[in-house]
């Protein structure tokens, strides 16, 4: 397998793995509350690096961009908690169809800041690919509210965690990133969720952990997928956490996406296959 098939697997690993998250937090936040969740998903990851780490923990802790690792851990908590708040309110497709929006801004951003080629396949894919996605959120609908602009808040942020995730990439080692993302959310947070804890039973632990998990390994493999393959390149697989939202809106919310939401997804999927196959076979 070539490294950037590897990371295009990587890549739908990781949007499957925050899509499981994404949905265990709207099940837990009504009884919990936001910044619980936000501090489950940061404290477990950390706990979790910790004890993979742990045998060479001077050797992981070593960064040769302590500042950059400082900020894109910012910008992905900033993110985190944007797109949890808009989760409590939007329906799962709305909000995922929202965040969605960043890979333009990830691949247009990899072309001013990271110098990465952006030719016109890749430009071609990623405009069907919003065309899709306008499909879905369909301006002027109850979509854009408060709530709307957090999930793009969320949106923006996420990008620019993943232009310098794949700055630092080539040179740090992946649990480095790892590490230092767990670390700033887990003691910004735990400042912070003092303030709003609440009182939890056996199913939101239970729900926690699952957030935890998810997120640590969804985590991992993005890290991975940014290291190995061009953000441009990436980009369109973000846009299957459109369908994964959708599936899980169905099958846990009752959510049941409408047919404009169905043309929207299978136009995003179709954008992204062709990138893929452009860029993996018709170049052979």
């Amino acid at each position: 397998m070539t490294a950037q098939n590897r990371a295009i697997l990587l890549m739908i690993g990781a949007i499957f793995c925050f899509s499981i998250m994404d949905a265990t937090v709207k099940a837990l936040a009504p009884s919990v509350g936001v910044l619980p969740a936000l501090w489950a998903r940061y404290t477990g990851q950390m706990a979790l690096v910790f004890v993979l780490v742990a045998p060479r923990l001077k050797t992981v802790a070593r960064t040769k961009y302590p500042a950059l690792q400082f900020l894109r851990s910012i910008l992905l908590m900033s993110a985190t908690a944007f797109f949890f708040t808009s989760l409590s309110v939007l329906p799962l497709s709305d909000a995922a169809a929202l965040m969605a929006t960043n890979p333009v801004l990830i691949t247009l951003g990899a072309a001013l800041f990271l110098g990465e080629r952006l030719g016109l396949r890749r430009i071609s894919g990623i405009g069907v690919a919003m065309i899709g996605a306008l499909i879905i959120i369909r301006p002027g609908s109850d979509v854009f509210s408060p709530a709307a602009l957090l999930a793009l808040g969320a949106a923006i942020c996420y990008s620019g965690y993943a232009l310098l995730t794949r700055k630092v990439g080539a040179d740090e080692d992946v649990w480095t990133s790892l590490f230092y993302t767990g670390m700033v959310g887990t003691v910004l947070l735990s400042i912070a969720v003092p303030f709003q804890w609440q009182s939890v039973g056996v199913t939101s632990i239970g729900l926690m952990s699952v957030v935890a998990l998810a997120g640590t390994v969804g985590q991992l493999a993005l890290i991975k997928a940014f290291s190995e393959g061009e953000a441009a390149m990436l980009a369109p697989y973000s846009y299957c956490g459109l369908a994964f939202a959708a599936l899980w809106g169905l099958l846990f919310f009752s959510e049941f996406p409408d047919f404009w939401t169905i043309i929207g997804s299978l136009t995003i999927a179709g954008a992204g296959l062709y990138v893929w196959y452009r860029e993996t076979y018709a170049n052979r």
